[in-house]
């Protein structure tokens, strides 16, 4: 691929489309997030979860392997909202917990979105659009002028935390409509239910202006507690009792047949015992664990097939923009084999403990790829996203885009779907320049290459990306690793001291970067 080629002429499909869209109605734009969603668990990414409606998606819309993330749901959601590095924002760490504020005294490192950057609420509401936002903020929540109202959306529903019980959610966990703090909603209660329930009344709510929306449905799903449906738990039972080994294995061999992979890669590096040398009961627990997750997969395909259908019935589904997209890698939190919490605190509404399935189930859940969420290895910063438009793009339904793309370029590509503006200035504050590319070139040209670099870190895991070679440092260490992306895309061998030249390029690169985007200074 030769990488100059479109790095001079990827902004110039940006003017030819911002033409034809100007033709034609604006589209309405719906986001839909998934929290801690691992790369391969989807059916349309490898996964042997059934995922019917979101592999009906990928049938009518496309799918990237390409995908690049920010490493954990704050900075990943406040980079994907704004267009910017999650630094930029001023959430390079951790935001604000139930508990207070998680400021660094530093600007990258506030703990909230401050006021030198715009969400996709504000600017699109700008164009004219309807705003709403159902589901999880994650992006400030101590003060009324960080929550969503304040930051762009006509209405929101949702938690303000970065996690919840799915079955009784109350306390600093709570949920919040609009500006009012909720209490502990009802029973039975079920957040993802309950949380595309109210994405499809703002849908039917809105003034009858014929204005277009933009519809945030910011799932808390599949992230821990392990809470489930019990009808949903019961499809999946028994189904893991075969080990990590196959049904990693099996799930490789669906992603080579696919096309998402390369059947040279190899499986990353395994971090775990192996499945024989479990217990009975360690294996029946571990066999649970992994059920409610599939459960939890499971119930959030099954939701966004409503609002699919819902799209349907209304007539609204051929000009309707819609992302689909993980925030980060699987969540192998606490890092340990077991997890944390007993299978015997799974959907107990009233435990204090947050069942999680582990970090070998995490490891499944990236296949084939090294690490897991917060870690700048594959694993942890590239996860799966589909793209679908079908008023515009229904002639590429079901293909494949390896080109490199990552999550500001959510905010370009809507701006320049809606043909709206992005501001130098708002409410008097100077607004960061956009870092995002619209993506809406690489649908029609696959070869398109609209980055040149892109960058990373959170907790000093350290990324960087050109062309087809990776450098990466880990919390773990001191040393930059380097990647032939093209060859081992799973991380294997380090080619740091066969190719010094190019990692020390990337590594001047990636300082560059750091310097100029609030990554430093750390603390105060």
């Amino acid at each position: 691929m030769d990488a100059n080629k479109w790095l001079v002429s990827a902004a110039l499909p940006l003017i030819s489309l911002n033409c034809i869209a100007q033709q034609t109605k604006q589209p309405n734009i719906i986001l839909i997030v998934a929290d801690d969603l691992g790369y391969s668990d989807l059916g349309c990414y490898g996964g042997e979860i059934p995922t019917p409606h979101l592999d009906e998606l990928a049938k009518q819309g496309l799918r990237y392997t390409q995908f690049y993330n920010a490493g954990r749901s704050c900075p990943s959601r406040a980079s994907m909202i704004t267009g910017l590095y999650p630094h930029q924002t001023g959430i390079g760490a951790m935001t604000e917990t139930p508990w207070g504020p998680d400021d660094w005294g530093t600007p990258g490192y506030k703990g909230y979105l401050n006021h030198n950057c715009v969400t996709m609420g504000e600017v699109l509401r700008e164009a004219g659009y309807h705003t709403y936002l159902s589901g999880k903020w994650h992006l400030g929540m101590h003060g009324q002028e960080k929550w969503p109202l304040q930051r762009g959306f006509d209405h929101f529903y949702g938690i303000l935390a970065g996690a919840c019980s799915y079955l009784r959610p109350e306390g600093g966990r709570g949920l919040t409509e609009d500006n009012t703090r909720l209490p502990a909603p009802e029973q039975p209660y079920y957040s993802t239910d309950a949380f595309t329930d109210r994405a499809i009344g703002f849908i039917d709510d809105r003034p009858a202006d014929g204005a277009p929306y933009f519809l945030f449905l910011s799932y808390n799903a599949p992230h821990w507690p392990l809470q489930a449906k019990q009808e949903d738990i019961d499809k999946f039972l028994g189904k893991y009792k075969k080990g990590w080994r196959a049904v990693r294995e099996a799930r490789l061999k669906r992603m080579v047949k696919m096309g998402l992979v390369d059947p040279k890669w190899r499986l990353a590096q395994w971090e775990a015992r192996t499945w024989d040398e479990l217990t009975e009961q360690e294996k029946n627990d571990m066999d649970m664990k992994m059920a409610v997750y599939a459960a939890q997969v499971h119930c959030m395909d099954y939701n966004i097939g409503r609002l699919m259908k819902h799209l349907e019935e209304k007539g609204e589904m051929d000009n309707t923009i819609i992302v689909f997209l993980s925030d980060n890698g699987a969540c192998a939190e606490p890092h340990v084999e077991k997890g944390s919490g007993g299978v015997d605190m799974i959907n107990d509404p009233s435990s204090s403990d947050k069942p999680s399935y582990g970090l070998p189930w995490a490891q499944v859940s990236n296949t084939p790829y090294r690490k897991y969420k917060v870690r700048a290895y594959e694993g942890g910063t590239a996860a799966p996203f589909i793209v679908s438009w079908p008023a515009r793009y229904a002639q590429y339904g079901g293909e494949i885009r390896h080109n490199r793309i990552f999550l500001p370029d959510l905010m370009a590509t809507f701006i320049d779907a809606a043909h709206a503006t992005y501001p130098e200035t708002y409410q008097g504050n100077t607004i960061f320049p956009l870092e995002g590319k619209t993506l809406l070139p690489t649908i029609e040209q696959p070869d398109a290459v609209i980055h040149d670099y892109i960058f990373s870190e959170h907790f000093d895991n350290c990324a960087v990306w050109w062309e087809n070679w990776k450098a990466v440092k880990d919390q773990d260490s001191n040393k930059w690793e380097l990647y032939d992306l093209t060859a081992d895309r799973t991380e294997h061998v380090n080619m740091a001291l066969e190719r010094p030249k190019i990692l020390k390029q990337l590594v001047a690169e990636w300082n560059k970067w750091a310097d100029s985007h609030q990554v430093y200074p750390k603390h105060k």
